[in-house]
């Protein structure tokens, strides 16, 4: 998972120049921690294949990814709970991206085939390509300028600079995944699935902050 436009747009208030107090800040904090929960959860569980758990009379062996899988897919919706009861805001980012674990997910331990999980990565962030990309030419308004455009204040030609950021993120982390689900071994995707998401997001993050900043502060002179 990368970031979002909406962990971006937390940074700042709706004047877009003064960060959040230290109540917001750590719900915002909070939040995004939980949003890693489930892949970090998917990675141990993977670890763990062949090992026995037991509890009385009640004993489960790890199953490798199919475990991880469901694990994965609890996770996701508890995670989407605990930052609802939180925020009392559901994102439709979130609920998208809920959807896609438990269809790809379910899939997955259906008809006992990985790749169903494998190519959920891609199909979701080809999807949001295609909506930022295409939110370009449809309206007056990006995509990103209609999340943050209340938020911060930024010239029409940064928008579409910060659109266009989001929609290569989104289309490169789509096609590295399928690379490296077909060109390595399903222990290296499920590694690099997890150390991605950190990294792209960590990455997509600085960026956006990159074309930002200066605005902010010719607002706040």
């Amino acid at each position: 998972m990368a970031a979002t436009p909406a962990k971006v747009g937390a940074i700042y208030n709706n004047r877009g120049n003064i960060p959040y107090g230290n109540s917001q800040g750590a719900r915002h904090t909070m939040k995004q921690l939980l949003e890693f929960v489930p892949i970090a959860l998917f990675f141990i569980v993977y670890q763990l294949n062949g090992e026995t758990l037991g509890m009385g009379d009640w004993t489960y062996t790890i199953d490798g990814i199919f475990t991880a899988t469901a694990v994965l897919m609890l996770a996701t919706l508890a995670q989407v709970i605990i930052t609802y009861a939180m925020t009392r805001e559901l994102e439709k980012r979130a609920i998208w991206m809920l959807l896609a674990v438990l269809v790809f997910g379910g899939a997955t331990l259906l008809l006992r085939n990985q790749m169903f999980i494998q190519w959920k990565p891609t199909i979701f962030n080809w999807v949001l390509a295609i909506a930022f990309g295409a939110s370009q030419f449809i309206g007056e308004k990006n995509l990103m300028e209609r999340t943050l455009g209340s938020q911060v204040r930024l010239p029409k030609p940064v928008w579409t600079r910060l659109n266009l950021l989001w929609v290569s993120n989104f289309a490169i982390v789509g096609a590295l995944n399928l690379v490296v689900a077909y060109s390595f071994s399903e222990a290296t995707w499920v590694s690099y699935k997890l150390y991605s998401a950190i990294g792209f997001t960590l990455l997509l993050t600085i960026l956006t902050a990159i074309l930002i900043s200066p605005h902010l502060k010719e607002e706040a002179s």
